[in-house]
């Protein structure tokens, strides 16, 4: 975590002007679009990038649909891994987080800018009302979402841990493109002590159609995701780290 904080100290006068300029443009739709936020968001993962001594790498942006809405789903492994996206993502996207990590200074000004929507866990009727909005606003607003199907992270870095299937189903009910993101060594930035420099990927895979999962279960769909993003990953590791991730999964398989 010291990187962390690093980032914050030093970031820590710019606080004063980009937090109140954060919470303008978020209550002021009609006059910024989404795409002005998106960008102004962006502008502020670049001072955290810079400062942090952070570099993240695309690769399959190619295989982003160019029209129309979808729906992006990432293995999860820090407190990195939506901003690593949104870097490297041009499309203005919308975030899906847990409500109870979402009103934190930065955060919650960072997730109003992109009109993210709060998911309270224990609550089956909120959330169901949460993805009929993301159902709506993908399949008739074209938007783009971010969703982390394995619902959190601990110690599990390249590791993909089980997706919940429940997490496809605003996707699949809008018909909507699903787009696999397999993200490599994020838990790095803010997981390993120091501050050497740090280089992470993020990998946007080819997507699935509605033809191609329209006669399969939203677990089905979930499973298959989670394998992509995982072969993806063991294929672009190597040396300690593949090593690693191969003891974890080998374990996980015994």
């Amino acid at each position: 975590m010291l990187r962390f904080y690093y980032v914050i100290i030093l970031n820590f006068w710019r606080l004063f002007y980009l937090l109140p300029r954060m919470r303008w443009r978020a209550n002021r739709p009609a006059r910024y679009t989404l795409q002005e936020r998106y960008n102004y968001a962006k502008r502020i993962i670049y001072f955290m990038q810079d400062t942090g001594r952070i570099s993240t790498t695309a690769y399959g942006l190619e295989n982003l649909p160019q029209k129309g809405g979808y729906v992006m789903y990432s293995n999860h492994q820090g407190k990195y891994d939506a901003l690593s996206i949104v870097d490297v993502h041009q499309k203005p996207l919308s975030l899906v987080m847990d409500e109870a990590r979402s009103h934190t200074m930065l955060v919650a000004q960072f997730l109003d800018l992109l009109e993210s929507k709060r998911l309270v866990l224990d609550d089956v009727r909120q959330g169901m009302k949460i993805m009929k909005e993301i159902t709506r606003e993908v399949r008739d607003d074209g938007k783009a979402f971010l969703i982390f199907p394995e619902g959190g992270y601990s110690d599990n870095h390249n590791k993909v841990c089980t997706f919940k299937g429940g997490s496809f189903k605003s996707a699949m009910k809008a018909n909507a493109p699903i787009v696999p993101v397999a993200i490599i060594d994020s838990y790095k930035v803010y997981g390993m002590p120091g501050l050497a420099p740090v280089k992470t990927q993020v990998h946007f895979l080819p997507p699935l159609l509605y033809d191609e999962y329209k006669n399969m279960s939203s677990q089905e769909v979930a499973t298959e995701v989670q394998n992509r993003i995982q072969k993806t990953i063991l294929e672009n590791l190597s040396g300690k780290d593949l090593a690693k991730l191969q003891k974890q999964l080998a374990c996980v398989n015994a």
